[in-house]
Parts: structure tokens; C-alpha cells; sequence
């Protein structure tokens, strides 16, 4: 059985990942703040995520019956894989006459934002763990 591959450790794991991207990402627009023609870049995740979990079928989305015959009538919404996130580059505005679009205040603010979140999801996973590791072990 494996404990870790359910849907809502998937998603987190997900998160995650799509955290760790953005950190990069936002780095490199910090680091490119005063270069010519630069745009910034950002990453698309969480709109993808939601999407694709109200897009789960049937009367509770989480839940799937497990088909042991191909026979067998499915039962319950099909999980929808979980999106990976996406690097989106903004070239429609322009900050300065270089023609670069950074705002390094707006982009301080998001990689403090990004770290609360990573920090958030970090937790998460560990809890989950946590509370796995005291239903086997019973404490």
C-alpha cells in the first residue's frame, strides 16, 4: 500500500514544487532588475490547481471506487492529475525607458509572500507524515 500517493499529498507535493519554482523565478527577475529589455517572469500554479480540482467529476470529487475488473462500473469522480506550474513571461508593460519591467518592490513583497507559502506547505507535509506516523505507530 502506498500511503503517500494520495491526492491531497500529491497536490502538496505539487505546491511545493511550484514554490521552490517561483523562488527561482523571482530571483532571477531581482537579479535582472537594471538589465535593458529584460521582462519578468512569474509562475502559474495555484489558478491551474483550482481549476483542475473543481473540475473533478461526480458527487464527491475526492472519492473513487477501486475497480478490480475492467467489468466493473466506476465509481465515484476520477482524481484529475494534479497541473505542474508554468513560467509565464510578461511583455506587455514596461517600467523604465530600458524597456524592462521589473518593480523591485513588488518583487520583495512576492518573495516574502512565496516564502510564507513554501513554509505553509512544508508544514502541511509534515503534518500529514506526522499523523501517518502515529496511526502506525499509535503514537
Amino acid at each position: 500500500m502506498d500511503l503517500l500517493s494520495g491526492a491531497s499529498f500529491q497536490r502538496l507535493e505539487g505546491a511545493i514544487k511550484a514554490a521552490s519554482l517561483r523562488q527561482q523565478v523571482l530571483a532571477n527577475n531581482v537579479a535582472n532588475v537594471d538589465t535593458p529589455n529584460f521582462k519578468r517572469s512569474d509562475v502559474v500554479f495555484e489558478d491551474l490547481l483550482a481549476q483542475a480540482m473543481s473540475s473533478d467529476a461526480g458527487p464527491s470529487p475526492g472519492f473513487a471506487g477501486i475497480r478490480t475488473d475492467d467489468r466493473h462500473i466506476p465509481v465515484g469522480g476520477t482524481s484529475s492529475p494534479v497541473p505542474s506550474a508554468r513560467i509565464v513571461t510578461e511583455e506587455s508593460t514596461r517600467i523604465n525607458n530600458s524597456r524592462n519591467n521589473v518593480d523591485i518592490d513588488k518583487e520583495m513583497a512576492l518573495l516574502a509572500e512565496n516564502q510564507l507559502r513554501y513554509n505553509l506547505y512544508a508544514q502541511q507535509i509534515n503534518h500529514e507524515i506526522k499523523m501517518l506516523r502515529i496511526g502506525i505507530k499509535g503514537q
